[in-house]
């Protein structure tokens, strides 16, 4: 008798655990999914600095971001900024450094540092906009 009763308790916490491994189970996909938005790289970081006759414009992403120099370039024209120095990587991560010059502005609105990062940063938006699309 005694040994029936090992067995009974022996299967009835088989059994729970067999419930518990199925409860994880349904729980590793949610985990899964949250754990992949939390690795994927935010914005690219932006940074603006205004000096004498010109500013010097930073972008850094951690991963290659295709298509996204188009886009800044793009920002640049609107801004009327002659880029007069720039480096650029796309390869494994995104990097820009670029000099632009704001003497040829024909935009009669006054260009600061903060314009400059408002459209770049709506460059990088529509950028990402666009590439979610895909």
């Amino acid at each position: 008798r005694r040994k029936t009763s090992v067995l009974l308790d022996a299967s009835e916490y088989i059994k729970s655990l067999k419930q518990k491994l199925q409860e994880l189970n349904h729980l590793l996909p949610v985990e899964a999914t949250a754990q992949k938005i939390v690795d994927y790289d935010p914005m690219p970081k932006l940074q603006v600095e205004e000096q004498e006759e010109g500013f010097v414009i930073k972008v850094v992403s951690e991963r290659s971001c295709q298509g996204l120099l188009v886009f800044i370039l793009e920002a640049f024209g609107e801004l009327g900024l002659d880029v007069l120095q720039a480096r650029v990587s796309c390869a494994e991560n995104f990097s820009l450094e670029a000099i632009g010059n704001k003497e040829n502005n024909e935009d009669n609105r006054l260009l600061d540092a903060q314009v400059v990062e408002q459209v770049v940063s709506q460059a990088i938006q529509n950028w990402r906009e666009a590439t979610q699309e895909l």
